[in-house]
């Protein structure tokens, strides 16, 4: 699978043959949980169908955030971890931390801050 495309930035299995994601390592586990993730997404749906009560299932809802959570947690602690430990290593970490950073605030609703600091 390659890596998607993202303006200003050459995917880092082009820039490097032997790069591997840091989650790779993680994956089985991720799999079984995302596989966990769409079994609770049908079964919302299902209780959706079937008219249930409202707070149950937004205390379904709630769960699947948390599982959705879980996976985004463990793939950015594997990518700190992995590939920006990596790029510290090969002199390019201000790249990937600002990269890192964007996509939690993005996350977490928030705006990009520019380059600038301040």
């Amino acid at each position: 699978m390659t890596e998607p495309a993202v303006p200003g930035r050459e995917p880092a299995a082009e820039a490097d043959p032997t790069f591997r994601h840091a989650y790779t390592r993680d994956r089985a586990q991720l799999l079984r949980r995302l596989r966990r993730i769409e079994g609770q997404v049908r079964g919302i749906a299902r209780m959706i169908e079937r008219e249930e009560y409202c707070v149950d299932i937004l205390q379904q809802t709630s769960a699947l955030r948390a599982a959705v959570d879980a996976v985004a947690l463990l793939i950015l602690e594997d990518h700190v971890q992995g590939c920006v430990r990596t790029a510290a290593e090969r002199g390019d970490a201000d790249r990937y931390v600002e990269e890192v950073l964007d996509v939690v605030r993005r996350s977490l609703g928030r705006p990009i801050r520019g380059t600038t600091r301040g």
